[in-house]
């Protein structure tokens, strides 16, 4: 019954996640924002609607090491099995400047989550200063975007999530409604399917937030990616993923602390902190000096992430 409850999970935290942003979108176009304002915030918040929802569930109900594994679990997803199994199908190249910044927001990001998780636990006042980063990003990469008229990409962006029968503003706010309902679902059915999982396999909560809990949330992302990769659209892969991961530190981690504290099990700030961390700042290394990632580098990206979860297991995910 615990694998119905997540897999249970997982499809309504897809469909609510999916139903928010295109109600959310919906409703601002209404009021008049402008598509890269949507673009920038309520897509991007929209879409990690559902990692959000869950890794604040899970820290109040007492499951923090899934919450935060969730993190940064999907971060080493995002970059090893989203990337490498794009690069398998078509090679990743096109390294812009404006990854080349994101990238560098990105690795900072990383670095600060790996500091907090030193801590011991990562409170309201660390929250409150990863949120107040996100903002900042968020306002700068406006005006520059502003700056070099190229708001063009995040009209694209957004443009995929309009949909005409939500046009009728009470329609979109009741389909926000459902959303969240729907979301708030899925969370408590995915963490409670999780950590009586994790119970049953006599492996951790972390381990199981490091791996189930985070592929399952970062699904969309790996659909995305592999589309864009058969269309031959590299610049939209490394956006996915850098964004994503950018969101998954400073917006959800953020959030989360904000909402309950995060107690930072041991595991985290001998291993999987430092790993995210090294794989993070090297995918912006490996792009700044090649700008390109070829069907081999790829391959060993996803070796790489099947190594790591093995040894998760097997070493009984242990706090």
């Amino acid at each position: 019954m615990d694998y119905v409850f997540v897999l249970s999970g997982f499809v309504l935290l897809f469909l609510g996640g999916e139903g928010l942003v295109r109600g959310s979108v919906a409703i601002a176009d209404r009021f008049g924002l402008s598509k890269l304002i949507i673009g920038l915030t309520i897509v991007g918040f929209g879409t990690s609607a559902p990692e959000l929802i869950v890794s604040a569930k899970a820290a109040l109900d007492g499951a923090p090491s899934i919450a935060l594994g969730n993190v940064v679990g999907s971060n080493v997803a995002n970059v090893l099995l989203i990337i490498g199994a794009a690069g398998l199908i078509y090679p990743i190249s096109g390294w812009q400047r404006s990854a080349t910044r994101d990238g560098l927001i990105m690795t900072l990001a990383a670095l600060a989550l790996f500091g907090f998780a030193h801590t011991d636990v990562i409170g309201r006042i660390e929250g409150a200063a990863l949120l107040c980063a996100l903002l900042i990003y968020l306002l700068a990469s406006y005006w520059l975007e502003m700056r070099d008229k190229t708001p063009r990409v995040a009209e694209e962006e957004t443009g995929e999530f309009e949909t005409p029968w939500l046009a009728n503003i009470w329609v979109a706010a009741l389909a926000v409604i459902v959303s969240i309902a729907i979301l708030m679902t899925g969370a408590d059915l995915l963490v409670r399917g999780s950590v009586n999982i994790a119970s049953a396999l006599g492996v951790s909560d972390a381990a199981i937030g490091l791996t189930v809990v985070a592929v399952g949330t970062s699904l969309p992302e790996l659909a995305t990616a592999i589309v864009a990769a058969i269309r031959r659209h590299a610049d939209v892969i490394l956006g996915n993923v850098i964004g994503s991961n950018i969101f998954n530190v400073l917006g959800i981690l953020g959030t989360t602390a904000l909402i309950a504290p995060i107690p930072v099990a041991q595991r985290f700030t001998s291993v999987d902190t430092p790993f995210m961390l090294a794989v993070m700042a090297g995918l912006v290394l490996l792009l700044v000096l090649t700008r390109r990632i070829g069907r081999i580098t790829s391959g060993l990206m996803l070796s790489g992430y099947v190594v790591y979860t093995i040894s998760l297991f097997a070493a009984g995910g242990a706090a």
